[in-house]
């Protein structure tokens, strides 16, 4: 059930129990920042109205509306350089299939794509990757089990601008949000890829999993502090009501969401669409 469903049975001629709206808006992964002005613009109108599902409906567009960037920053190619887009998240958000996607999109808009392989920890992860560039016929960098990432991804930078390759995307190894040290790594692959050009890496976007709701708005803080996200990309949401927790990231860290998976397919990939977002959402 969408949760626009749940709430409109909240106003089916009953009195209005606030409680259980703020509980219906809480479980739909909103935060408490939109739950909490969402029920004080309900409350303003009910002052003087009755309240019908019609006005329930449009606080809530307008409130979700406002809350979302209008248009989404295209991840666009920097002139005579590789653009970098360094891919991080935890364990099991479909991150190294969101690198797949992403760069299936860009090559069906043109683009040259190169592949590092900077999840060094697990060798399947590298073989995963290599399937998938295999698959989508792009060039993969690697090293070999428990080499440094870091390394790595210096020497892709290179490959890549050796070939004037448009893009280089780097998938990281999945690591918990809660480990200083890894995150300190990250910070080092961060820091590395600056000594080929300062403004790299250009994008940073994390993978987060709709459905594990707040955890990802952890996620989305911790990473954040330590890399300076650009964006997100949202796995699994694909009608499991749980799409949230995009607004809740936007409103409460200001950071986009920029793509978003809705399936296992390789083209279940598309930039993040605000209006289409909310209409799905209510």
């Amino acid at each position: 059930m969408k949760f626009f469903q749940s709430l409109a049975q909240q106003f089916s001629g009953k009195p209005i129990d606030w409680d259980k709206i703020e509980e219906t808006l809480i479980r739909a992964d909103l935060g408490v920042p939109m739950t909490t002005r969402i029920i004080k613009k309900l409350q303003e109108r009910e002052a003087w109205s009755l309240l019908g599902i019609s006005d329930v409906e449009k606080v809530v567009r307008e409130e979700l509306s406002k809350a979302l960037p209008r248009e989404t920053k295209p991840v666009q190619p920097t002139s005579g350089k590789p653009r970098v887009i360094l891919i991080v998240g935890v364990n099991g958000t479909g991150k190294t299939t969101s690198v797949a996607k992403l760069a299936h999109a860009l090559k069906q808009d043109r683009h040259s794509v190169l592949l590092a392989a900077a999840d060094t920890f697990r060798a399947a992860a590298i073989e995963q990757l290599h399937v998938w560039a295999k698959r989508l016929d792009v060039e993969m960098v690697h090293g070999q089990y428990g080499a440094d990432p870091a390394a790595l991804c210096y020497d892709a930078y290179q490959t890549a601008e050796k070939k004037k390759v448009e893009f280089l995307l780097c998938d990281t190894a999945g690591r918990m949000h809660t480990k200083g040290n890894l995150m300190a790594e990250l910070q080092k692959v961060k820091r590395v890829l600056a000594k080929h050009e300062s403004t790299a890496p250009h994008e940073i976007l994390l993978v987060v999993d709709a459905t594990t709701g707040g955890n990802a708005l952890s996620q989305a803080r911790e990473f954040h502090n330590a890399l300076g996200l650009t964006g997100l990309i949202v796995t699994k949401l694909d009608g499991s009501g749980k799409g949230g927790i995009v607004v809740a990231i936007q409103e409460q860290l200001g950071i986009p969401t920029r793509f978003v998976g809705t399936g296992e397919k390789i083209d279940n990939f598309a930039s993040f669409d605000a209006h289409e977002f909310v209409e799905k959402m209510l």
